[in-house]
């Protein structure tokens, strides 16, 4: 038992650059959240729900992270200054990350049947804060949900998933990024898979009108260099002569 709480906190050490020593892990709210939900799980396991339910609500008033007792939990779960909604049937693989302000959401079925409603997060999933993962969808394993991202569709193994609607960055599978990324989306790592691309072929096409415009300005003063570059107004009116 001993040498599994400090695989944890040492799990935890290595995503989080914060704490400088072990005991200071042992404060974090998310630890206990993880720790009171083992107990009411067993609890509720045991179908004592009432008590499972106390245990849940003390948690929240103590960690301001609310994880329903019959949600499934794997090892070394690390979640990040709180205020984190888990529902019932939700299921978390090992070494998922988890940042602040987070919903794993319910769907209503449409059958009736109250079966599986929440999401369920693979092995080293990081879901960043805010996001709104919503229904029984799965998150697959080293997958990275954007801050503030909304994902109702099943993301796959690896992805990056940005936005509302959250949609896939379409990272090329043999480019993943094998090491934990702190915050799921990196400040080198463009939001936009495309976006650095089209802005460099706009200014090439601005580059290449301003050289026509300077061509043709130079044609029409008989390539006098003393003449004073023409103000936008005045291209305009030489244009329509």
């Amino acid at each position: 038992m001993f040498n599994g709480l400090i695989a944890y906190l040492d799990s935890i050490r290595s995503r989080d650059p914060a704490p400088r020593s072990r005991w200071e892990i042992l404060l974090y709210p998310g630890l206990w959240a993880v720790g009171f939900h083992r107990v009411a799980h067993w609890l509720f396991e045991a179908e004592l729900y009432f008590l499972a339910r106390a245990v849940n609500h003390f948690s929240r008033f103590l960690t301001a992270i609310d994880i329903h007792p019959g949600a499934k939990i794997g090892k070394h779960l690390f979640i990040e200054h709180g205020f984190t909604v888990i529902g019932e049937t939700a299921e978390i693989g090992d070494n998922v990350t988890i940042y602040q302000c987070v919903t794993l959401g319910g769907t209503n079925p449409t059958n009736g049947i109250p079966g599986k409603r929440h999401p369920t997060l693979c092995d080293d999933a990081i879901i960043g804060s805010g996001a709104q993962i919503l229904g029984p969808i799965t998150v697959g394993s080293r997958a990275r949900v954007g801050a503030n991202a909304v994902v109702t569709d099943d993301v796959p193994e690896g992805a990056t998933m940005i936005g509302l609607k959250a949609r896939s960055t379409l990272v090329p599978a043999e480019t993943w990024l094998k090491q934990f990324i702190p915050y799921g989306t990196p400040c080198k790592e463009p939001c936009e898979p495309n976006g650095g691309t089209r802005v460099d072929e706009l200014e090439a096409e601005v580059a290449a009108l301003k050289a026509q415009v300077a061509a043709l300005i130079a044609a029409q003063s008989g390539g006098d260099d003393t003449t004073p570059a023409p103000t936008p107004s005045t291209v305009g009116r030489r244009n329509r002569s």
